[in-house]
């Protein structure tokens, strides 16, 4: 069973498990054809983190593809650039690539088929094209006057001919294709399967492809999102000594349910949290889609992006079990009423009270800086101008191994493309801040508190969900409401066709960092009545075009074996697949 965000992507990862291949297999595969197909949501040079879960143990593992920030990313270097928010496009938003390395890990443990196997459905839509998405077609368009005269090795690549390519043109990369067959003919010079994934990991993090990102960023001096031209600190060495890792998942239990996120590096978990605070306040029987479950929902949501802003990062300096100890989210619970909530502040821990004043500090005096090109999430294009946001694919194959990811970064708007590679560095620095006194401030060698978050859960049957969405700060807002509703009885696809919702009401993660007190949007799919009853508690909702929120992705394994999966109709563009 596949379940991507583009048809192509799940036709691609069918076809490898129809050749035998893993989950693992599967997974890169389509990851790799997402990098090609929405290359305004996902790039070769971003990030990911991965859920696997295999068949003979309890509970999942995380695959680490988040990368480091460059030895050269400290805050005085930043500063002195007259920095006191870092852009969010342009080389200083650079952090290492890690996606690609995380993507061969998973192919060395669990994968079964060759590299060339894998690899080559994106090869060929890179070299012999696929239709573009409006979506895309309309980001080209958006920063076509950024690309002619600021980024000319972008405009090469999205717009051959010096036009704006057409939505549902066929459209080419065959800088990328060129990159990974070169790839590919490097690794395949070592014999055996094994080998050959470690020698494309050395291709990519020490050979020609880091060779080529280190001579181009030597003397590239690129405009940002601030619209001034700065220079980036990545280098080859930092790509080198850097690699994806296993680790532990954080977990929570809930109404018999056990939830698996990335640990706190993550903004993961914040849906533990906001479980537990659901759980604690007794909202579990207000129904989910009703005006007291939508208005709990919301404010459990409030508190606990208020303690992720507070208190998740790669330095955690609080550890998890106290944020998600039952004690915590009594005291959480508490502050709910049943009043749209206006502030946000995080719950008190002593001993951190200076993490808590980082964040009050910067809520009272955000900065001006001027929104440019290319910065901040493709999420908020998507909900004003019905575009996407990221990508996301959950994969279980006929052994019951089971694969969850949340591909991001690399967004052709990001960055400049690097010449002769056909995609651009990421931009998920801008997630640091420049405040030495916040638990996420900016140091080489740490990862920024990212928004993707993948999820696993066990329902009560012994039922494995995996499941998530792209979105930026709404991944884990959409996965809450798909929870809850799957909880209640719903099937997965009713769970994400029902009408969803989201609040800004948070410290954004991306440039320019924004906070909306009270805010609320809700699709209008809810009904006129319900929608009045929220606005009567004190939100300040909008609503959103028909369908337009979220683009959730879900698959299950019973244990009878039965698997299922589920693709929101949203955009039209998502597809599930299975024999």
């Amino acid at each position: 069973m596949v379940t991507t965000t583009h048809w192509l992507a799940s036709a691609v990862g069918m076809k490898l498990l129809e050749a035998g291949g893993s989950a693992a297999d599967a997974a890169v595969g389509a990851a790799l054809v997402l990098n090609v197909v929405e290359p305004h949501l996902n790039g070769p040079f971003g990030e990911v983190p991965v859920l696997v879960w295999d068949p003979l143990s309890d509970v999942p593992r995380v695959l680490c593809g988040q990368g480091v920030a460059p030895r050269g990313a400290t805050v005085a270097h930043y500063r002195s650039e007259g920095l006191s928010t870092i852009p969010g496009s342009g080389l200083l938003a650079c952090v290492v690539p890690g996606a690609f390395d995380a993507w061969m890990v998973l192919l060395a443990e669990y994968g079964r088929l060759s590299l060339r196997e894998v690899m080559e459905p994106a090869v060929q839509y890179a070299r012999a094209g696929h239709p573009l998405l409006r979506a895309a077609s309309d980001v080209i368009a958006g920063a076509a006057d950024m690309f002619q005269h600021h980024w000319p090795s972008s405009a090469a690549v999205w717009m051959p001919n010096g036009q704006v390519p057409k939505p549902g043109a066929l459209f080419c990369n065959p800088d990328l294709a060129s990159m990974w067959t070169a790839l590919l003919k490097e690794a395949e010079t070592a014999t055996g399967r094994a080998a050959q994934i470690q020698a494309a990991r050395r291709a990519f993090s020490q050979g020609f492809v880091a060779e080529t990102i280190d001579s181009y960023l030597r003397d590239a001096c690129v405009v940002d999102g601030t619209g001034t031209a700065r220079r980036g600190v990545l280098s080859g060495q930092d790509m080198a000594d850097w690699q994806a890792t296993w680790e532990a998942p954080t977990s929570s239990s809930v109404q018999g349910w056990h939830v698996w996120k990335p640990g706190h590096w993550s903004q993961g978990p914040s849906l533990l949290m906001a479980l537990q605070t659901l759980d604690a306040k007794g909202a579990f029987d207000a129904g989910s889609m009703s005006p007291d479950g939508i208005h709990f929902q919301v404010e459990a949501l409030k508190t606990a992006f208020a303690d992720r802003d507070a208190y998740l990062a790669d330095e955690q300096t609080v550890p998890l079990d106290v944020l998600l100890s039952a004690e915590f989210a009594r005291e959480r619970a508490q502050a709910i009423t049943g009043i749209a909530s206006m502030t946000h502040v995080p719950g008190v821990i002593k001993g951190h009270e200076a993490a808590a004043a980082s964040l009050a500090l910067r809520l009272s005096s955000k900065d001006a800086m001027v929104d440019g090109a290319g910065s901040g999430e493709p999420t908020m294009a998507h909900l004003l101008r019905n575009e996407g946001d990221t990508v996301h694919l959950d994969v279980i194959d006929q052994w019951g191994l089971v694969i969850s990811a949340t591909p991001s970064g690399g967004w052709l708007q990001s960055n400049p493309v690097v010449p002769g590679l056909g995609a651009p560095l990421n931009n998920r620095a801008q997630m640091f801040w420049l405040d030495p006194a916040s638990p996420g401030a900016l140091a080489p060698g740490k990862r920024p508190r990212t928004t993707l978050s993948p999820s696993m859960a066990q329902a009560p049957d012994g039922t494995r969900i995996a499941f998530g969405t792209p979105g930026g700060d709404r991944q884990d807002q959409w996965q809450l409401a798909f929870l809850v509703r799957l909880m209640e009885g719903m099937s997965p696809q009713q769970a994400i066709d029902g009408p969803l919702f989201l609040t800004d009401h948070l410290e954004a993660s991306f440039y320019p960092r924004g906070f909306r007190a009270g805010h609320l949007m809700v699709e209008p799919e809810f009904g006129h009545d319900l929608i009045e009853n929220l606005t009567s508690r004190g939100h300040r909702v909008d609503v959103a075009a028909p369908m337009s929120i979220g683009r959730l992705t879900a698959a299950s394994r019973r244990p009878d074996g039965l698997v299922s999966a589920a693709a929101t109709p949203r955009l039209m563009q998502a597809y599930a697949a299975g024999r």
